[in-house]
């Protein structure tokens, strides 16, 4: 088996008088309220509040489920799907180090998020299962310019993408290798895009994990089809296979 790299402050009033036209009195703002000066005084009104502090949020979800047929070799599919996360191979040693049997980091390529670059640094666990196995997150660095960088303790993020083949049609001479891959990202909006309505944000950002997922995964599992090719006809050296270009 294989894994890849697949914000206002206070406003009052100032006191300011403006004569009035053959009143006799005058038209004054007294700190927030308005109306005419007289010797009975009235009721204040509140001031306006805006806090600069209050935190808005937005939520990102994208999910792709790729499909490629696979013709099986001397060695059925299921069983490279079987194999234990030590014997994995990393596809892509541009993108991914192991960090111990079933743990990798993975460096997603540079994504551009309204006029920043974000390269995000995954830390995920392969869990082995039956048929394929599941790719979860464990952890998720943002790198990039110093407001990026600064994003990294306001935010969450989780992933699974689940990679499986048909195990009742094990005897069957072509296969269907599965990936299916769920991903969510919530943010503190920073102070900088608290002009742009939230929804916009959250379109914006999906797109971009849309467009991450419709990239990564097509080219994830032609090299995990290719490594699959190699294990069957007799290759044991799990070398990488990618160069960590797209």
């Amino acid at each position: 088996m294989a894994i890849s790299s697949s914000c206002f402050s206070n406003v009052g009033w100032s006191p300011i008088s403006y004569p009035g036209a053959n009143t006799g009195k005058s038209l004054c703002f007294r700190h927030g309220p308005v109306g005419l000066a007289s010797s009975k005084e009235e009721t204040p009104r509140p001031s306006l509040r805006i806090s600069a502090n209050s935190v808005q949020r937005a939520r990102f979800i994208a999910r792709r489920k790729e499909s490629v047929s696979v013709r099986q070799l001397q060695r059925p599919l299921v069983e490279y799907m079987s194999l234990p996360a030590s014997q994995y191979s990393v596809l892509d040693a541009e993108r991914i180090e192991r960090v111990d049997e079933n743990t990798f980091r993975c460096y997603v390529y540079r994504i551009k998020f309204f006029s920043f670059e974000v390269c995000p640094v995954l830390l995920v666990r392969v869990e082995e299962q039956p048929d394929g196995c599941c790719i979860r997150l464990l952890s998720c660095k943002l790198e990039g310019s110093p407001i990026v960088a600064a994003q990294n303790d306001k935010f969450d993020a989780s992933m699974v993408n689940q990679i499986s083949c048909e195990s009742n049609k094990s005897n069957s001479l072509v296969q269907q290798l599965t990936s299916d891959t769920v991903i969510e990202v919530g943010i503190e909006v920073p102070l900088a895009f608290r002009a742009i309505p939230v929804q916009a944000i959250e379109s914006t950002g999906t797109q971009v994990l849309e467009q991450i997922l419709r990239i990564m995964l097509p080219r994830f599992m032609a090299q995990l089809v290719k490594d699959y090719q190699a294990w069957a006809s007799g290759d044991a050296s799990r070398q990488p296979l990618g160069t960590g270009q797209i």
